[in-house]
């Protein structure tokens, strides 16, 4: 069976009445992986959109209003939990193998019967945003990126967050000094000069879990390549953005996508 494919499909509780929500089954480098689908009840074609959570396990797991909430924009919203969550096969591997996890995602949207198979958008908060960039690192057809939080430089991760330096050794097999190429292969600065789509980046600048500075490093970096890149810096807020802000940065970056 090929990557993408999708094997079953549920019907979940749906916290929106215009989207439906279905927890899905699909391939991965042959593996059994879940993930969950948002389809606009009003039938039609839509763009699609590919949401990479951030986290680990059951840290930042996929929330279906988030999901609905995007949907609800007008998008077809895949979002895959990685394998080895709630029930898929295999490990999850931090922005490591578990990226064919979205890259698989995006040949599930491509396949997906009511999506524009050539308009598909990649969204990527805080680890996800590492997911998102080599997404479309590796499928140079994706119409935009789009990083929120996200992590740009895996070296810096490790640095900043003491926190996660104990998962950080066990899942990619040590620190940065002693397997320098590992942390180097799960960071897509260094690969950004095949990236084709045009990136928006989203960050707030109290950001504690994510430092601005994967911003900062993200945008100056594609600005040498001489790629697009269009940012958004918010002073006062941090990870996590008040309900309210939150909406209408939804909608500027749904819009966005739409203009791309």
């Amino acid at each position: 069976m090929k990557d993408g494919s999708m094997i079953k499909k549920v019907l979940f509780p749906s916290p929106n009445p215009h989207v439906e929500l279905y927890e899905v089954t699909y391939i991965s480098s042959g593996l059994r992986v879940k993930g969950l689908l948002a389809e606009p009840v009003l039938k039609g074609k839509y763009d699609a959109f590919l949401y990479l959570r951030g986290g680990i396990k059951g840290v930042g797991m996929v929330r279906p209003a988030r999901i609905a909430q995007f949907a609800s924009h007008g998008f077809i919203v895949f979002a895959p939990y990685y394998r080895g969550n709630l029930g898929g096969e295999g490990n999850e591997d931090f922005a490591g193998d578990d990226r064919e996890d979205a890259l698989s995602g995006v040949e599930l949207l491509k396949s997906h019967p009511r999506t524009a198979r050539d308009r598909i958008h990649v969204f990527g908060f805080s680890r996800g945003g590492v997911m998102a960039l080599m997404t479309g690192i590796e499928c140079r057809d994706v119409t935009s990126v789009v990083t929120w939080g996200g992590v740009s430089d895996m070296f810096l991760t490790y640095e900043e967050r003491k926190d996660l330096r104990r998962m950080m050794k066990r899942v990619i097999g040590g620190s940065p000094n002693k397997v320098p190429e590992r942390y180097e292969w799960r960071t897509p600065l260094y690969s950004l000069q095949k990236l084709e789509a045009p990136v928006l980046i989203i960050h707030g600048e109290k950001d504690q879990n994510v430092s601005v500075e994967h911003a900062y490093r993200l945008e100056k970096r594609l600005k040498e390549l001489g790629k697009p890149v269009t940012s958004h810096y918010y002073k006062e807020f941090t990870h996590y953005f008040p309900p309210r802000k939150n909406q209408q940065i939804v909608s500027l970056l749904c819009s966005w996508m739409k203009d791309q």
